[in-house]
């Protein structure tokens, strides 16, 4: 059975007796089982090892494999097909592959409003085919069941200037944003610093509501942007190229009893030495920690606005990924 045709149920189940806890799903784009420190990896990540470290780690628990139907299982708790999305945000022409999320379809945020929530959600939408500023909007955020909404409609775009960036139901930019005006830039503390901004407001206004917040970062997706004082915390950190750190993540796998003793390796890439663009890999692998780095910050961010209002000890925290590690070489490639 697939995982994500159950976790709802199982979330919702509590609620609906009467226990209502405030709940943050936090979920992150194109990254592999092992990149965080809990799973095994080098990045540092401490605010998602201590989450880890006072809860639960699934070695088994299964996505869609793509981006677009992993967030509609996500925010359904249906097969994809059954939400609508079977593949990506293209409509096929055949029943669910209509690139969107049914209008007979409930979603969690729609659910938990029923049993007396606030939702909010902060980052990454990607599951309607509509996205211009003109509409139709019907299947956007704010019209399934957000009260707040800050990020963008489509999958990717730059993290200095995000394509389809929208506060609710307009379309803003960084400039322009009559909300969110910081010094520097960055998609990803944009989606961070939103969500603690939401939580704020919360507390203020519906403080004896209970809160959903989904937090739905880009990271890391591409392209490979990062600020200069995360990447810097890298340098050297891949020189001698894949294999060394596959085997490191490999040996605290086994240590953390998250894949059996005698699990081996897969055969790694081409020899090293003879990599082509030998240093313009070893910056990808840079920045794709930092990126990973910064996410994990705003993550930390979000746990002090929690825990400074006194609620973190009734508040789930659930971390997923869309995916897995990036295939894709065009985006890499993006400067």
């Amino acid at each position: 059975m697939n995982s994500f045709s159950i976790w709802i149920p199982v979330l919702l189940g509590p609620i609906l007796l009467g226990t209502k806890p405030n709940v943050v799903i936090i979920l992150s784009d194109d990254m592999g089982y092992s990149d965080v420190g809990c799973y095994g990896g080098e990045i540092l990540t401490p605010n998602l090892d201590s989450l880890a470290e006072n809860g639960l780690r699934f070695s088994q628990f299964y996505n869609t494999a793509r981006c677009c139907p992993t967030r509609a299982s996500l925010l359904s708790g249906l097969y994809q097909h059954q939400a609508g999305i079977g593949l990506m945000t293209g409509d096929k022409k055949l029943p669910g592959y209509r690139g969107e999320i049914g209008r007979n379809v409930l979603t969690i945020a729609e659910a938990l409003g029923l049993a007396g929530y606030r939702s909010y959600m902060s980052g990454k939408w990607h599951v309607t085919r509509h996205v211009r500023a003109e509409g139709p909007k019907e299947n956007w955020p704010r019209q399934r069941g957000f009260d707040r909404f800050y990020g963008t409609i489509i999958g990717a775009g730059s993290f200095y200037d995000p394509a389809t960036l929208c506060r609710e139901n307009t379309y803003v930019t960084p400039v322009n944003d009559p909300e969110y005006k910081p010094e520097t830039y960055y998609y990803t503390d944009a989606i961070s610093d939103n969500a603690v901004s939401f939580l704020k407001e919360h507390a203020k206004s519906d403080g004896d509501k209970p809160f959903f917040l989904y937090l739905a970062y880009t990271t890391a997706h591409w392209p490979m942007h990062a600020l200069p004082e995360d990447i810097e915390k890298y340098k050297g950190k891949y020189d001698e190229g894949f294999d060394p750190i596959r085997k490191a993540r490999l040996k605290k796998l086994k240590a953390m009893g998250l894949v059996s003793s005698d699990t081996k390796l897969s055969p790694g890439s081409d020899d090293w030495e003879r990599t082509p663009h030998k240093e313009w890999e070893i910056r990808n692998m840079e920045v794709y920690a930092a990126m990973v780095d910064n996410m994990d910050q705003g993550i930390g961010r979000v746990m002090k606005e929690v825990k400074r209002q006194g609620r973190f000890e009734d508040t789930l925290f659930l971390y997923l990924q869309d995916n897995g590690g990036c295939a894709e070489g065009y985006g890499r490639y993006t400067p």
